[in-house]
């Protein structure tokens, strides 16, 4: 409960308890992430300019890497819903990377099924 000094009529108001439309969740939050990830693997448009990024792969990393921080971070705090949609976005997500990492080697001329690193 707010002290008195903090409360108004607009903290009285029905609509001050309600969700703002514009409420971050940890569903959004997720997705936003996710999403990032995509644009750095160039899978959609930079949702600034619009235009298709290069891949980064190094970034879509980072943005793995911080997901599987939070994955981490909240075991046992979530809800099954919430659980059920880090962890499909994280698998669909190491796919990704894989298939970059893949493309980016073949790219480069190397040759796919080994694992040797050139210099």
């Amino acid at each position: 409960m707010l002290p008195s000094r903090f409360v108004t009529e607009e903290t009285q108001s029905p609509s001050a308890v309600e969700p703002q439309a514009s409420a971050i969740n940890f569903a959004g939050f997720v997705i936003s992430l996710a999403h990032t990830a995509a644009v750095h693997f160039g899978d959609v448009a930079d949702p600034f300019s619009g235009a298709k990024t290069e891949t980064n792969i190094v970034a879509a990393q980072q943005m793995i890497d911080i997901l599987a921080l939070l994955d981490q971070k909240t075991r046992g705090n979530l809800t099954a819903e919430e659980r059920q949609l880090l962890d499909q976005l994280l698998r669909e997500l190491r796919v990704r990377y894989a298939e970059a990492q893949n493309a980016s080697s073949e790219a480069a001329g190397a040759d796919p099924a080994s694992r040797i690193v050139l210099p």
